[in-house]
């Protein structure tokens, strides 16, 4: 079962993607924060981070960076999450090292879509048309 680790401030939204995600068989655990969200992936090994821009504590990118810097020997897929859609936003996350910038808001199918693609993509499976 792949693990994923979903970082997100805002409950309601994390709770509605969790519910996504499980229903697609996948074991999530959660972060609401920047501090919470490092701590988690310095403790346990995850297949897939989705990760918010914009949180308390550290941004998304600044936990991006911290984690890549802290622990160069796990490699996640990570797709960013984020309502920030100026082209430098997006740039920043790809430099930081995100597989993947979706905007929010996103439609439930296509988000859903993307995180199979993404996981597909690391364990060798071809990626759906």
């Amino acid at each position: 079962m792949k693990q994923i680790l979903l970082v997100e401030d805002e409950e309601v939204l994390r709770m509605l993607a969790a519910d996504l995600l499980t229903d697609e068989g996948y074991k999530v655990d959660e972060a609401a924060d920047g501090a919470e969200a490092l701590k988690r992936l310095r403790e346990r090994d995850y297949d897939l981070v989705l990760l918010d821009y914009m949180l308390p504590f550290y941004s998304g990118v600044e936990v991006l960076e911290h984690f890549r810097r802290e622990c160069p020997e796990k490699r996640p897929k990570v797709i960013m999450l984020s309502a920030k859609t100026q082209p430098a936003d997006r740039e920043r996350a790809l430099a930081a090292g995100a597989d993947l910038f979706i905007e929010k808001p996103y439609r439930p199918f296509e988000f859903v879509k993307k995180v199979n693609e993404v996981l597909h993509e690391t364990d060798g499976s071809p990626l759906s048309p």
